[in-house]
């Protein structure tokens, strides 16, 4: 009876990767001739969506035979299937024409704005219930970042037998998002602590240029660092890097 348990797991396990491999992160480039930046993605199939950025970049999951519809407000839509060499490469480039509005013209059936809700409604996508819809209180924070919407996927699941946050936990994806997130929100704290304290700083102990971003990175390596930068208590943190300072000099000499 176990050994039978123990093989439905196992099988059920295989076969949850399985289908979880099968969708991908797709990286497209819009050529075009103009603004690149805000161009709507919409996986029709999936109803996902994104926006491009300033380089005509973006990043959609898809599968085998969705279709991408590309939308902006001054080029043509656009419409792709996603095929076997996408998949593969998890690549893809799209040009786009652009849209010349004429006056007196009369459109009839479903028409593009380049106003993202519009467009999602107008391209038979379906949207998933949310709170707003059924009248509870629901998350109105800021968004999650690419690494934290990660790992809120690979920790949600559901069913008697929720496997993806299980196939995550033993492949260590989950222990590696969670790690991925301290890097970052580390990164972030050292950044904006050097562009606060650089002037104030260096302006009465001075430190060769080159060596100032090497010095806040050794500094916001302190396991102190990072719940000070969280108090937003200036002279505290003035206080703590001018004695971090001295032990970077230190360690320069000695080096």
């Amino acid at each position: 009876m176990i050994k039978n348990k123990l093989c439905f797991f196992v099988f059920a396990v295989l076969l949850s990767s399985n289908l979880l491999a099968q969708t991908k992160d797709i990286s497209g480039k819009i050529v075009a001739k103009g603004d690149l930046e805000g161009i709507h993605i919409i996986n029709k199939t999936a109803s996902k969506f994104t926006i491009s950025n300033d380089k005509g970049g973006f990043v959609i999951p898809a599968k085998l035979n969705d279709t991408i519809m590309i939308s902006g407000i001054q080029y043509k839509p656009e419409e792709f299937i996603i095929t076997d060499i996408i998949l593969q490469t998890k690549s893809v480039t799209v040009n786009l024409e652009e849209n010349v509005n004429k006056l007196d013209q009369v459109v009839v059936g479903k028409v593009l704005t380049g106003d993202l809700m519009s467009d999602i409604e107008n391209s038979d996508v379906k949207r998933e219930i949310n709170f707003y819809d059924v009248g509870i209180p629901g998350y109105t924070g800021p968004r999650m970042k690419q690494s934290e919407r990660r790992l809120y996927e690979a920790n949600s699941g559901g069913g008697l037998l929720p496997l993806n946050p299980l196939i995550n936990w033993i492949s260590g994806r989950t222990k590696r998002l969670k790690e991925q997130i301290k890097r970052e929100e580390l990164n972030r704290a050292i950044d904006k602590t050097e562009e606060l304290y650089s002037e104030l700083l260096f302006e009465t102990d001075t430190l060769d240029v080159t060596k100032r971003k090497e010095f806040f990175y050794f500094s916001g390596y302190d396991p102190k660092f990072l719940p000070l930068s969280k108090t937003n208590n200036e002279l505290k943190m003035l206080e703590f890097l001018k004695e971090k300072l001295k032990a970077f000099k230190l360690q320069i000499e000695e080096d």
